[in-house]
């Protein structure tokens, strides 16, 4: 199969374009093929740095000259006539007068034509082209530059031709942006995004730098793919008789003779069958005639009248006969359908009565004679499991709740107590009713003050909750800043000395606390941009390595590059000079990495489970267990937010579960559950949880934000009711055995080698 050249471009739409842009892109693929095969696919900008916005006239119709000349142009090669229809253009500029262009000032052009693997390029003035191949980006065309336009006298145009690979990507674009953002700035974006993103990220790199004016910027890429083509084979063809017109004049065969003359014979056989069938017919009707006739009886005739009351006595008869044969099906389906319905009533109310007594047995087992949680919870919890079931069997066979709630109440409390549940009390600390009625809280950090920080997303403010005097002020708001502001807080982090703030527009930030009554200072952090981050970063994280210096690593979760950037501090700790490296051995999709958390391990949190990180390689030997009230109590889960203990491979985790509003343990070194803690009845419950981290303490706390609240709650039980005794009704039949299950095994630890993040 062949294969031929394809190039996607990606330019700017001109909605999105600056109002005071002089500037004017094109790209013109012409309809014709033949027109294609031989001119080529035209690419051009032209510019008029530092001209009004009403320049890009001019601009426009410069290139619609070069247009214009040079696909109008057929006597010379691609080369020459792209270089006369340059100097047409020229000589129009020199005669159209007003061009709207300050004194000193020209227009820069930047003109390229692709012809499947030919790639040629004119650059005239403040334009600049790059071919990047293989990571590289080349200049295109390397020599000096040509003046302007207009220009009079002879101009000179170099035009530059090359072959075009696939994925090479040409980039065409003003002087004024080449400046602002630098080339490497430009191969970052064209290697690793596609065209249109690529042209989309320069210009708003461009706006963001505070560019006005000269914006444009088109990016081309090639690619190959497959060119199908059908062949039509020739099949020869015999005609099927002699040609017209031409006499037969060869001798009969003899063959021919006894043909014809077998036919002769089969012919009069016909003629003498059809004789003798008509004479058989003949006959047959003459001895018909022959047989005695009986007489024609005399007919009534009767009136109409007569007729119509006959038709209606008829009519009322069959309508007779079919509501008695309808009346007599009605009442034997009535008869019958009601018995059906009253037996399958009473197998149903058999089947929920069966079923309550089997659950009343289960649960008198557990709870009667003693407690078999405590004697036996391996027992205990196959018995609950059973009851469980019966009871929703009951249920279905429309036994009434009212019934049912104590055996449900009994059974779910019973397995709370297998599954390690706990109930909890949170505790109001601060609210934002006051600072901001209309508070949308995001995010939750622990600060090196000991006090909490949150982003308010509605009024683009950090807030700290000083946790002793149960406050809450603002410290940082969007426009803070000396030089640069800083945009709307996006993300929040702690590292060091520093509680660490991105903003919207990829700035990084830090508010270092001076004392514990909510006093600091405020500052930028340089960063290596190196490497663009998208706007789809979903976390960042913090790892001190040099406690004494306050040095500390930054993670940035890029679901762009498929990697976690790691960026190693400064020596004086002032920022992030170096380049990223990736952390994750191999690049993958972390687009669904919800939230990380770093304790020498990397804990990446996904709405299903967690995934654990060692030297940039999933561990193995860490699965997230699924709850154990999974096929019950609470089937399902979705996880959202994920705070730990920061011994290295120790301690626990704890996972908040939105389906169920509840936080789950689990252990750090393997994943295995330890329990669950839910709000008891009458308490807050955790209920759209923003941010959540563990506080210090004998006693571990959850420290947790609504949209507008702050609360604390203790990972403690609150103090409850013993369980409830047995119920009273007592089952009619006896007891069933009960199977019992095995101790599920745990899993000794194996060493790990120690990997710095």
């Amino acid at each position: 199969m062949a294969v031929r050249l394809h190039t996607n471009s990606g330019l700017v739409p001109e909605r999105e374009r600056l109002e005071s842009s002089p500037d004017t892109v094109l790209v013109h693929a012409p309809s014709i093929g033949a027109t294609v095969r031989s001119k080529g696919t035209l690419y051009a900008i032209a510019t008029a740095q530092g001209a009004p916005a009403r320049a890009r006239e001019t601009t426009r119709s410069l290139l619609e000259t070069i247009q214009h000349e040079y696909y109008y142009d057929e006597s010379a090669g691609i080369a020459m006539c792209l270089e006369k229809a340059v100097r047409v253009a020229n000589r129009r500029l020199l005669h159209a007068g007003d061009l709207h262009l300050p004194a000193g000032r020209s227009i820069g052009a930047v003109v390229a034509v692709v012809r499947e693997r030919e790639l040629y390029v004119a650059t005239v003035g403040d334009a600049d082209a790059f071919l990047a191949r293989h990571g590289e980006l080349l200049t295109i065309p390397d020599e000096e530059r040509g003046p302007g336009l207009p220009t009079r006298g002879d101009l000179h145009v170099d035009v530059w031709r090359g072959e075009l690979l696939v994925a090479d990507v040409l980039v065409l674009a003003t002087g004024d942006l080449v400046q602002r953002l630098g080339t490497e700035e430009i191969r970052q974006a064209v290697t690793t995004l596609q065209p249109a993103a690529a042209a989309e990220h320069l210009h708003h790199r461009l706006v963001t730098e505070g560019a006005a004016g000269s914006d444009a910027v088109l990016v081309v890429e090639a690619s190959e793919v497959p060119a199908t083509r059908i062949e039509h084979h020739l099949v020869p063809v015999r005609p099927a008789e002699p040609l017209a017109g031409a006499p037969e004049r060869s001798p009969i065969p003899l063959a021919d003779t006894v043909v014809e003359r077998v036919t002769a014979v089969q012919g009069s056989a016909l003629r003498m069958r059809g004789a003798w069938g008509r004479a058989a017919v003949a006959l047959y009707d003459a001895l018909l005639e022959m047989m005695p006739r009986r007489g024609t009886s005399q007919q009534q005739v009767r009136s109409a009248t007569d007729r119509r009351a006959a038709e209606r006595r008829a009519a009322r008869a069959i309508l007779a006969v079919l509501a008695v044969i309808l009346l007599a099906g009605v009442g034997n389906w009535a008869v019958n359908g009601g018995n059906r319905r009253q037996a399958q009533e009473i197998v149903k109310a058999n089947a929920g009565e069966d079923a309550l007594t089997a659950a009343q047995q289960d649960i008198a087992q557990v709870f009667g004679g003693g407690n078999l949680i405590k004697a036996d919870p391996q027992q205990a919890l196959v018995a609950l499991h059973d009851a469980w079931h019966q009871l929703n069997v009951a249920q279905g066979a429309g036994v009434e709740q009212a019934t049912l709630q104590p055996y449900l109440d009994q059974v779910t409390g019973g397995l709370d107590q297998l599954y390690g549940t706990v109930q909890t009390s949170a505790t109001l600390v601060a609210t934002m009713q006051k600072l901001d009625p209309a508070a949308e809280l995001s995010g939750l950090v622990l600060g090196p003050d000991g006090a909490l920080y949150s982003i308010d997303r509605t009024a683009h403010t950090v807030v700290r909750f000083d946790l002793a005097k149960k406050t809450v002020a603002v410290v940082v708001r969007a426009g803070s800043g000396s030089a640069a502001a800083m945009g709307d807080p996006w993300l929040l982090t702690a590292g060091g000395p520093d509680v660490v703030i991105l903003d919207r527009n990829g700035a990084l930030w830090r508010w270092r606390p001076a004392d514990r009554n909510g006093h600091g200072t405020f500052g930028p952090i340089s960063l290596n941009h190196s490497v663009t981050w998208g706007s789809d970063v979903t976390d960042i994280a913090t790892y001190v390595h040099n406690a004494d210096a306050g040095l500390y690593n930054l993670y940035v979760v890029d679901p762009s590059s498929k990697q976690i950037l790691r960026y190693a501090p400064a020596a004086d700790g002032s920022g992030f000079p170096s380049d990223p490296t990736g952390y994750l051995a191999t690049a993958q999709d972390v687009s669904g990495f919800e939230q990380i958390f770093i304790d020498g391990d990397i804990y990446a949190l996904g709405t299903d489970t967690v995934t654990r990180f060692v030297g940039g390689r999933p561990d193995s030997s860490f699965t997230l267990a699924t709850p154990p009230d999974n096929a019950d109590l609470r089937p399902g889960h979705h996880y959202e937010l994920l705070t730990a203990t920061d011994t290295r491979g120790q301690g626990t985790l704890y996972v908040y579960d939105s389906t169920h509003q509840r936080i789950l343990a689990f252990d750090k070194a393997y994943g295995d559950y330890q329990g669950q803690y839910i709000e008891a009845s009458g308490a807050a419950p955790f209920a759209d949880l923003r941010g959540m981290v563990l506080l210090p303490g004998t006693t571990p706390s959850i420290a947790w934000v609504t949209g507008d609240r702050l609360f604390v709650t203790p990972l403690r039980a609150v103090a409850s009711a013993s369980a409830s005794p047995a119920p009273s009704p007592t089952p009619r039949a006896t007891k069933r055995p009960v199977a019992t299950k095995r101790p599920v095994a745990t899993r000794r630890p194996t060493p790990r080698p120690t990997v710095v993040p």
